[in-house]
């Protein structure tokens, strides 16, 4: 007698299980977890940045958990910006895991701040699979990338509550067409938020970072 067993269901129940034990311990701070998807070199860490400024400009705590395969090179980019960055190397994994968060757990509760970021590993598929504890999850469409990148990667973006039209400044150099862009993200997300940004000229941060407190207030309200 054979029996079939299915290891993906497995996993993600236990990677579920340890997220809901990340947001529970955030939300007993009155920490709003940010996860951050896109493509790699679509903008991520300068977005973060600059939108940090601007919640700290207000008034907030800021922290950031950086993924990536290999180097610090973003935790040192971001430090300057924010009240608490740590840079977590995946090793060639391609997608954070909640398990992957515990060393840093403790310093985070203590230190309570307003807003986590977590900068994700740069890919459009495996990071959707898995839960971070996150309450708000944002996707980039950089205007490098095309237009067309909702319809051909689709689950992240219907996953994500704010769409960022990233690199904004650069429109017209790369004949990116910003309405052909909205189509394809509310062909797949009809209910996503799209704000277009550029963290070089500060275009849509101000509105980013308004939608975000949005989400917080709404989070808090229905806790």
């Amino acid at each position: 007698m054979s029996i079939s067993v299915n290891l993906e269901a497995q996993i993600l129940d236990k990677a579920n299980s340890e997220a809901q034990i990340l947001k529970n311990a955030f939300a007993s701070v009155g920490t709003l977890v940010i996860n951050v998807m896109s493509s790699p070199g679509s903008g991520k860490t300068e977005l973060i940045s600059v939108l940090s400024d601007e919640l700290r400009a207000q008034g907030s705590k800021v922290a950031v958990l950086v993924g990536d395969c290999a180097t610090d090179h973003d935790a040192k980019r971001l430090s300057p910006h924010v009240d608490w960055v740590e840079q977590i190397q995946t090793k060639g994994v391609c997608h954070l895991e909640a398990r992957m968060f515990t060393p840093y757990l403790d310093d985070l509760l203590q230190l309570a701040p307003q807003f986590l970021f977590i900068e994700n590993v740069g890919n459009l598929v495996c990071p959707v699979d898995f839960d971070l504890g996150e309450s708000i999850r944002v996707s980039l469409l950089s205007t490098t990338e095309g237009e067309d990148k909702p319809a051909k990667y689709p689950d992240l973006f219907r996953t994500c509550h704010i769409t960022v039209i990233s690199k904004a400044d650069l429109i017209e150099a790369v004949e990116f067409s910003e309405h052909e862009a909205r189509h394809y993200i509310e062909l797949v997300s009809p209910k996503t938020n799209t704000i277009k940004v550029s963290a070089r000229t500060k275009e849509g941060i101000e509105e980013l970072a308004q939608a975000i407190r949005a989400i917080t207030a709404q989070t808090k309200e229905g806790s």
